[in-house]
């Protein structure tokens, strides 16, 4: 296989690649700090043992680690493994030192980094000393350059940035985002479970609408973290990830349909009613006839009651909570 020139490298490696042929040129301007650390010359780059490179930072692709995976992923991996066996690693990854003392932690390249691993071969890469925030707009530039995130995977990366501890305006810069668009990401990790869309994967083609109604869904309680968790593992590896994500608005659909298609009412005992409506469930209870005794009762312990039943209902369904 042909060695790929320098205008098919990803933009950060190319810019590593040029700067090293011309040290003489000068530095061209740029407005995002981790660009401008990474313009450096080919003698940061060295060859390691990639037993020795551990990984950093929050994962920025669903599609290595979700149950699910696109149908073409295992493919497009050993389509990278061949290229470099044939032709040798052209991109190197990103890598700074570890403070275990002769490690180094992987910023971007996870993938060439596995395939160098699986050959028992050295990775090619690229050695700066990077702060936390850099590392992050470096990761941040190389997807813009190599591959669009999905709309869910840029939800998890959002999230995984703010649970490492850096700020919004952290999040926004290295997903080149606006601040309602974090807002939108958010709503998404906020409400949807992370074993859902594990399961759901990464959903390449499907984007903000589709997430956002996944979300009103289970926020409205019309589909719990259980039942989707079992509609999903129903479906098997064979569905894509959209088609999984489609399906499982579809079921929510129908389950709410279903749960809301008329209101009820019921009397359990003599002078109380319980009604259950689309929106809520009320209940009266009559002071006076046969059961006046109980109605004070239960006038002074409803409160505590509720609070019993509450807590015994958290303690059941908690896993539906996380």
């Amino acid at each position: 296989m042909a060695r790929k020139s320098l205008q098919e490298m990803s933009g950060i490696a190319s810019t590593i690649a040029r700067s090293g042929a011309k040290p003489t040129d000068k530095v061209a301007k740029t407005s995002a700090p981790a660009l401008g650390a990474l313009q450096g010359s080919l003698a940061a780059i060295r060859e390691i043992d990639p037993d020795l490179v551990d990984d950093w930072g929050p994962s920025d692709r669903l599609d290595e680690f979700t149950a699910v995976n696109p149908g073409d992923d295992d493919e497009s991996f050993e389509a990278l493994k061949n290229s470099i066996r044939e032709g040798g690693q052209q991109v190197p990854i990103l890598v700074r030192r570890s403070k275990t003392e002769g490690r180094f932690e992987a910023i971007y390249g996870r993938r060439r980094l596995k395939a160098c691993c699986e050959l028992g071969i050295k990775v090619r890469a690229n050695v700066q000393d990077l702060d936390d925030a850099t590392a992050l707009l470096a990761k941040g530039l190389e997807n813009a350059v190599r591959r669009n995130l999905s709309f869910y995977e840029k939800a998890r990366f959002a999230e995984a940035i703010l649970e490492a501890g850096h700020d919004s305006a952290t999040a926004k810069q290295v997903l080149n985002l606006s601040k309602s668009g974090l807002s939108h990401l958010a709503k998404v990790t906020q409400n949807v479970p992370a074993k859902v869309g594990d399961l759901v994967g990464s959903a390449p083609k499907s984007g903000r609408p589709k997430w956002t109604a996944l979300a009103e869904i289970l926020l409205a309680g019309k589909l719990t973290q259980q039942a989707a968790v079992t509609f999903l593992e129903k479906l098997g590896s064979g569905v894509s990830s959209d088609d999984r994500l489609d399906m499982l608005i579809k079921e929510a659909t129908k389950r709410g349909t279903r749960q809301w298609r008329g209101s009820s009412e019921v009397s359990p005992v003599d002078g109380v009613t319980i009604k259950t409506g689309r929106s809520s469930v009320s209940m009266s209870v009559k002071k006076s006839g046969a059961n006046a005794g109980f109605a004070e009762w239960l006038d002074e312990n409803l409160a505590e009651i509720i609070k019993n039943s509450y807590a015994e209902f958290t303690a059941v369904n908690r896993s539906d909570e996380n």
